[in-house]
């Protein structure tokens, strides 16, 4: 695979203001009703997200080289389709290949310093769970491993935890059996994942659009792909998006889950401008 250098082209900072999918009082509300879903025993997690939205007639190409000098990101990328425009900052790697070994390294648990409370390694830990229970479906029994729990991570204007899972794929696994056995991230749906999606769809009021899917590269039996967190994207009508979200747990604090989706979108948002 050969790399090439991003063309270069300037930013013009958005001047507008940017709306949400979900106010304040609305995404806490929400909280809530995940919470009694979790009492009734239907759910153990959900990543809740909001969408924001500013107008911009402005190619996201000189955007992503922003984000590229002011946020730069392990898994930055640019991409523009017929249709669509993608400006990503990703800190996260969705999965990895080098021949038959695989490896994911999930995000979960946010702060502005490395202080991580039990909710944080409690939500990161059911996550990793999952994962290895989606890893298992494609890799050969007892290869699947946890080589890093909890790592500390940190991003521009934040920590991270994070796990990294590994494992070794069984003879003739081709791609779409990966994809289908590990798509969407664990760490952007929720667990069970199937009562987390349904749950995602009954309580977000806008599509998340290629925001929490999955963006990168394979050739043959190597890739790298991320997760499509911390992105902008345009389908090229005069409208900018950017979603940011939460990972909802029994032990969430409304307020604070509502202050890490702020958290999440506050260095970005001020790099693309515009009022929030």
């Amino acid at each position: 695979m050969e790399q090439a250098n991003l063309p270069v082209a300037n930013w013009l900072p958005l001047t507008g203001e940017w709306s949400s999918s979900q106010t304040q009082l609305g995404y806490e509300q929400n909280v809530i009703k995940i919470q009694e879903l979790i009492a009734q025993g239907y759910i153990y997690q959900v990543n809740l997200c909001r969408v924001l939205t500013n107008t911009s007639e402005n190619s996201l190409l000189g955007l992503a080289n922003q984000l590229a000098i002011d946020n730069p990101a392990p898994y930055a990328s640019y991409l523009k389709l017929p249709g669509l425009e993608i400006a990503s900052a990703s800190p996260e790697l969705f999965l990895s290949r080098s021949g038959d070994f695989i490896k994911s390294s999930p995000i979960k648990g946010t702060a502005k310093d490395e202080n991580f409370g039990d909710k944080d390694e409690s939500e990161n830990i059911m996550i990793v769970d999952l994962m290895r229970n989606d890893f298992s479906r494609i890799t050969t029994a007892g290869s699947v491993d946890v080589p890093r729990l909890l790592g500390i991570e940190k991003h521009p204007g934040l920590f991270h935890l994070v796990s990294d899972i590994t494992g070794k794929l069984k003879a003739n696994t081709e791609w779409p059996e990966i994809l289908n056995a590990l798509t969407p991230a664990g760490s952007v749906s929720g667990a069970p994942k199937s009562s987390a999606l349904k749950t995602i769809s009954d309580l977000e009021q806008k599509e998340r659009g290629p925001y929490c899917g999955v963006i990168g590269w394979s050739e043959g039996e190597q890739a790298i792909m991320s997760v499509g967190i911390r992105i902008f994207w345009s389908h090229q009508d005069g409208q900018i998006h950017f979603g940011t979200g939460a990972g909802i747990t029994w032990k969430s604090d409304a307020q604070s889950e509502w202050q890490e989706t702020q958290l999440k979108s506050e260095k970005l948002i001020s790099i693309a401008g515009g009022k929030r």
